[in-house]
């Protein structure tokens, strides 16, 4: 098999963030920030990306806007020529810090929100007052002609508000809407049963999305990431597991994938130990799930194999307890029966609360 080079790097800066959101997809663990990777590892990791092949850096978190040195990591991408993208909240970003990452060289921002209606927005982030200040942080960015993505999660308890969500997004200015429903992996795992859509409310949503893009057409593009649980085949992991993205986390492992430290029995390279190219062409984590020839039935004899790559293995060992198992959302995996019936279940029933992180790990307060 010909390695494509890599197309993006997700620069996880920190999983420090003010937020509690019960659908978060970083692991139960957090890295504390006395393990966080230092601004000169970053910047190093950053040029090695680039020699790779990297075009496209998407700093993430956790709150990216918790590291006192986001700007500094922002220009040094910039200068080097990266294509920058700032993953954010929009907690601890200020009128002043905004337009330091503006001078910094940032091309794009996905803000996120957590509904349209202010009180279950902040309901489900688990922070009062968060949708206003992120309103601001949204005219800030458009001031200084940033392009701008709104991103929103969308699950059982908002999407009644999909079309205020949608106007939302086009009323703040944005080029372009995210609607990602939830992927169950980390903390939105644990809160599966208060978050699955059930089959009407995913049918009218794709409905109201399909509209919508008719009708924005030229104006606002709107990404729709439907929920794998409801789908006839697995969505391909990352592009392919090591194909096309590199993800490293606040400690600095490099991972295939931001989910990838649930999986038993992998080791992955810390940044400084090894050089990324290295990691990237030869670590046999980035090698486990490659391609195709790891594959069992029905994954190895079908004609999708090289479609979907077999699905999400962080997915497979989560539901099966076996990441070689064919990805269990898939209509052709033993297991696909049993997931189906246990989401079906799941969204009839009455929603339990939210499970919220207890800690709070605090972003910088706005400058």
């Amino acid at each position: 098999m010909t390695l494509a080079r890599p197309m993006a790097l997700l620069a996880e800066l920190t999983h420090r963030c003010p937020l509690r959101c019960p659908y978060c997809s970083n692991p139960m663990n957090l890295t504390r920030k006395h393990d966080e990777l230092p601004g000169v590892a970053w910047r190093r990791l950053l040029d090695e990306a680039v020699d790779l092949g990297v075009l496209h850096v998407h700093f993430s978190g956790g709150e990216p806007a918790a590291r006192a040195d986001l700007e500094e990591l922002v220009a040094h991408a910039a200068d080097i020529g990266l294509y920058t993208n700032l993953i954010t909240s929009g907690i601890g970003l200020g009128e002043s810090r905004v337009a330091r990452l503006g001078s910094a060289g940032l091309d794009h921002v996905q803000l996120s929100f957590q509904d349209a209606e202010l009180r279950n927005a902040d309901r489900i982030a688990g922070l009062e007052g968060c949708f206003v200040r992120k309103l601001r942080v949204a005219e800030r960015f458009r001031q200084l002609g940033v392009a701008l993505t709104v991103n929103v999660v969308v699950h059982r308890q908002n999407l009644a508000h999909l079309e205020d969500i949608i106007e939302l997004a086009l009323n703040l200015g944005a080029d372009r809407l995210e609607v990602a429903h939830a992927q169950y992996h980390g903390w939105a795992l644990e809160n599966r049963a208060a978050l699955m859509p059930n089959a009407d409310q995913l049918a009218s949503a794709v409905d109201i999305v399909a509209m919508a893009r008719v009708r924005l057409k030229g104006k606002m593009e709107i990404d729709h990431v439907v929920p794998d649980y409801h789908a006839e085949r697995p969505k391909p992991c990352m592009g392919g597991w090591g194909r096309r993205f590199i993800a490293v986390t606040p400690a600095g492992k490099v991972l295939p994938c931001h989910a990838a430290e649930s999986l038993p029995g992998l080791q992955f390279e810390t940044i400084g130990h090894r050089p990324l190219a290295d990691i990237w062409r030869n670590s046999d984590a980035f090698q486990r799930f490659r391609g195709t020839a790891w594959m069992r039935t029905p994954c190895r004899g079908c004609a999708n194999r090289k479609v979907d790559w077999g699905g999400c293995r962080c997915q497979a060992f989560a539901l099966t307890g076996n990441a070689n198992n064919a990805d269990p959302v898939c209509s052709l995996s033993p297991y696909n029966a049993e997931i189906r019936a246990r989401a079906d279940c799941e969204s009839k029933a009455p929603p339990p609360a939210f499970r919220y992180r207890r800690e709070v790990f605090m972003a910088r307060k706005p400058d």
